[in-house]
């Protein structure tokens, strides 16, 4: 696999960090979770259960190692610092400070191991009047100005239903890392990575920054393409309460639909730019879509060439034959099901290790291949250090 070799070392919690480490993971490197020797990752106790385990922290920790260390003692401390001398990656998501006032920060850790590659995420980045300012991924989207603009029909702010900030954190940070460890090969020197989840947020928004730069004023949601100003970029309610969508906004797709639906006298508006220009076609939509129902619709639509789909739930989104040829729905030994890993590869492609580590299950196993004893280990043990 493609990071097989590759040894990171996890500090992060909650989503973002355990996002990337577990993509890691997926695709052969040794992913170490460094977790407290209280409660542990937060994920273990937070959502539905399989059993013991939570869904919420299979999904996010699986094949990992889980080392428990408590890095407030200076025994702990040289553990980590032992085991970052064997690392490739340090990840971590505490806010900013934190990891130096343990002596784990990027300084400490490179003067043991010059070539690694370390990694932060936090909400607001390692600088800025707002870096100390405790946020998750809901209020960094509030502060940045996204959720804004994800408004309900009444135009009222809602709460997305994908945590974006720290999706795109996740992934921005991967492909750093993976920047960092390619120039490496060349240099023989890590480096450190500042990824903020509200920098990432607004780094993926160059669709929406239109009405920001040019007029220097906020978007109006109901006139942006994106946001449902664009009549063939919108949700419609169908006669049986349910949705779909129209998702493409090109002029064939206008065509199509509004040929079959002899309405062919509406495609010049479709011309025009999202807004009030094209509510006629809005309007006649809203009313044709209320005439059917969704599953009329879908069988309506499988022969036009329209950017069309039905809104469907999660469960139904997991259950779609799409969904299983893509291998984004896994089932282990004991039928519990899992999400695959989203990056495909022709040759060396991810094995994913379905089953995420017990509480310190490993720490014994991570320390006798660091060198300790017996006798050393049981002394951490007895002593609360590990």
């Amino acid at each position: 696999m493609k990071l097989e070799g590759l040894r990171v070392l996890d500090l992060s919690l909650f989503l973002p960090g355990p996002t990337v480490s577990q993509m890691m993971a997926d695709h052969g490197a040794d992913v170490i979770k460094v977790e407290n020797t209280g409660t542990g990752e937060p994920n273990r106790n937070i959502g539905q259960r399989r059993g013991a385990e939570t869904v919420y922290f299979a999904a996010t920790h699986r094949g990992k190692r889980s080392l428990t260390l408590n890095l407030k003692d200076a025994r702990g401390r040289d553990v980590f610092m032992r085991l970052a001398g064997t690392a490739d990656v340090v990840l971590e998501s505490f806010r900013p400070g934190v990891v130096d006032r343990l002596g784990v920060g990027y300084d400490a850790v490179k003067s043991v191991n010059p070539k690694i590659v370390y990694a932060s995420i936090s909400a607001y980045g390692q600088q800025g009047p707002l870096k100390d300012d405790p946020a998750h991924d809901l209020a960094v989207e509030a502060m940045c100005g996204l959720l804004s603009n994800n408004v309900d029909a009444a135009g009222q702010p809602c709460i997305p239903a994908m945590p974006a900030g720290d999706m795109l954190a996740a992934t921005i940070t991967l492909s750093g890392i993976l920047m960092a460890l390619l120039r490496r090969e060349t240099t023989d020197q890590g480096d450190y990575l500042d990824v903020a989840m509200m920098d990432s947020i607004l780094a993926c928004m160059p669709n929406s920054v239109g009405e920001v730069f040019a007029h220097k004023r906020p978007p109006r949601p109901k006139e942006e393409r994106i946001w449902g100003g664009a009549a063939f970029y919108r949700i419609y309610q169908t006669k049986d309460s349910r949705h779909v969508v129209l998702g493409g906004s090109e002029m064939k797709f206008c065509r199509n639909l509004l040929t079959a639906l002899d309405r062919a006298d509406l495609i010049p508006l479709c011309e025009l730019p999202p807004g009030p220009g094209q509510q006629p076609v809005t309007d006649f939509l809203i009313d044709a879509f209320r005439g059917r129902t969704q599953a009329e619709w879908v069988e309506f639509m499988s022969g036009l060439d329209v950017c069309f789909a039905p809104v469907n739930d999660l469960r139904t989104g997991f259950d779609l034959e799409q969904t299983r040829v893509r291998e984004m729905l896994l089932l282990d030994s004991a039928g519990k099901e899992h999400i695959g890993t989203p990056i495909k590869f022709a040759t060396e492609p991810g094995q994913v290790e379905m089953r995420a580590p017990a509480h310190g299950e490993h720490s014994v196993s991570i320390l006798t291949e660091l060198g300790y004893v017996p006798a050393e280990i049981d002394i951490l043990q007895r002593d609360g250090v590990i």
